[in-house]
């Protein structure tokens, strides 16, 4: 069984998409997401600087568009559906879930997260925050040492690692009073997501995603909310507006992941992040991480091995 998961803001390298841009038909693609993201992709995945594409208005659409020209490369013409049994995102990687689970199409799911990182951007810039990861220590008592800080678990990753959003004084004061046997380590974001101070950001962002053209997921779809599917368009679209202040729960997502038995995980441009998560936590299950056109045929091959939806595909289009 095949997992297709979708990274979220961070992973995001200067000159990521030029080796892409080699390839026949991504030019085209590129292009025609930047016009739906009002962007130049091209010129931010090849020739911005780290600063300029960690700006969260430029790094979200361009980390999502990253993912889907990838999954467009490895399936060379087939659908989501017919190949990807269970699909997932992480973070702002949720949107391009979404596109891979056919609940938005390649360049609605590109222009809706532009809407997205330019609200949560605005909500990033009206006060000061960050968030910090905090790696290793016990669970119960990385928890209790969020809150006492005057935190948020922003991210419960899993394999370890809980990010911690909030204010810059509570953050310092992480780090001063880290848990027993954990490293506090701050990360350079431009605000506290997944937390209260993204409320305006969800207020803005919440009227335009309910009511943004969408599918019923074709692709089973887990929501890094609570790692469980959501199987209608509308569920799924609340889902991923409430998800801009909600805690994302990748430990979830993971453990439902092992529930279902899957088998392979592949993670979608600009992969590792996930995958590194995923070796720690889902032990047995091959993994792909596509970082570059390198990786296609891994990523083809672990599809043709591992995908029950593309076993069920007989020559002739039909379901077998």
């Amino acid at each position: 069984m095949l997992a297709v998961v979708c990274p979220g803001q961070g992973s995001q390298t200067p000159g990521m998409l030029a080796p892409w841009l080699e390839l026949p038909g991504v030019p085209a693609l590129l292009a025609s997401f930047s016009e739906a993201a009002g962007l130049d992709l091209v010129a931010h995945g090849t020739t911005s600087d780290a600063d300029t594409i960690r700006d969260t208005a430029v790094a979200q659409p361009l980390i999502v568009a990253s993912s889907l020209l990838a999954l467009r490369v490895i399936l060379d013409g087939r659908e989501a559906a017919d190949v990807v049994d269970v699909t997932a995102g992480h973070s702002v990687g949720e949107v391009a879930a979404a596109a891979v689970a056919g609940v938005l199409d390649d360049a609605g799911a590109v222009a809706l997260v532009t809407r997205r990182a330019q609200a949560m951007a605005k909500a990033a810039a009206a006060a000061p925050s960050g968030m910090s990861a905090v790696v290793g220590g016990d669970a119960a008592e990385v928890t209790a040492a969020i809150e006492a800080a005057g935190l948020w678990p922003a991210n419960v990753n899993g394999a370890g690692q809980t990010v911690a959003g909030g204010s810059p004084d509570g953050l310092a004061a992480l780090a001063e009073n880290a848990p027993a046997r954990a490293r506090v380590i701050p990360l350079q974001v431009a605000g506290a997501f997944h937390t209260p101070f993204m409320d305006a950001a969800r207020d803005e962002f919440e009227p335009v995603a309910t009511s943004w053209p969408a599918h019923d997921p074709q692709v089973t779809f887990l929501a890094d909310v609570d790692g469980r599917p959501h199987g209608d368009a509308a569920t799924t679209m609340r889902t991923i507006a409430g998800q801009v202040t909600a805690p994302v729960r990748w430990d979830l997502v993971m453990d439902e992941l092992a529930a279902r038995g899957v088998t392979a995980v592949l993670e979608l441009a600009p992969g590792g992040v996930l995958t590194g998560l995923a070796k720690r936590a889902l032990k047995g299950v091959e993994l792909v991480a596509v970082k570059s056109p390198d990786d296609v045929e891994a990523a083809r091959d672990l599809v043709a091995r591992h995908s029950i939806a593309a076993s069920n595909i007989v020559p002739n289009g039909a379901q077998a």
